[in-house]
């Protein structure tokens, strides 16, 4: 599998590049948000370790950037750990958040959390589909447009869905889409569903995700 590391610190790549390469993985790293996705425009990527201070450019931008045309999961790894930065990462698109200095047999971890096919437990099911959207390679299309979700995203969606109309709770939503102990709480799951919401709305779909106050979310067709 490939990973891909945008990263300006020579150490960090070399040692995070070392570990993964020992475990088998296929490393292409990158110093610069330009050639970065550069490469990601016009080659195959299983997962991307970004960083968000780079010196050409901001790694939150470069997130939104990638987002409009690949799912592939991001993991951002940054030296920024307050709060604000961890939703707004997580806001735009990705799929973890880690902080620097941070353990490599840690990273490692959650990379292959990230890839691990038992994490796409809902994904390997029947393809779900409602009148209007269509579910093709982890993504939601309508009319062959495709809604452009991150892979927590999709599971989200994908419960919401196979829900049938039925209140989710945030707490089942996170337990469906198998979140992370330290991203599993409520406000994050609320940042997703916004985020899926602004996507469903390219499609003229957000009001088909419908709010429960005091209760949770569902997905009415």
């Amino acid at each position: 599998m490939n990973i891909v590391i945008i990263e300006d610190e020579p150490a960090i790549a070399d040692t995070l590049t070392h570990v993964l390469e020992l475990d088998g993985f296929e490393v292409n790293w990158f110093n610069t948000a330009g050639a970065g996705i550069e490469y990601l425009r016009s080659a195959h990527a299983d997962l991307l370790v970004l960083d968000v201070g780079l010196p050409d450019g901001n790694g939150f931008e470069l997130c939104k950037q990638i987002r409009a045309f690949s799912a592939l999961p991001i993991i951002f790894l940054t030296a920024r750990s307050d709060e604000i930065d961890r939703v707004v990462g997580l806001e735009i698109g990705a799929d973890d958040y880690v902080t620097k200095p941070f353990s490599p047999r840690e990273m490692l971890a959650r990379i292959k959390l990230r890839l691990n096919p038992r994490q796409q437990t809902l994904s390997h099911v029947k393809d779900i589909t409602t009148s209007d959207l269509t579910e093709e390679n982890y993504d939601y299309h309508k009319n062959g447009v495709a809604l452009g979700l991150t892979a927590l995203e999709f599971r989200l969606l994908k419960a919401l869905i196979t829900a049938s109309s039925r209140v989710l709770s945030r707490q089942q939503l996170m337990d469906f889409a198998d979140m992370p102990i330290e991203e599993a709480y409520e406000r994050n799951i609320d940042s997703h569903i916004k985020s899926i919401r602004n996507k469903l709305k390219t499609v003229q779909m957000s009001d088909n995700l419908k709010t429960k106050r005091g209760f949770g979310y569902y997905f009415e067709d």
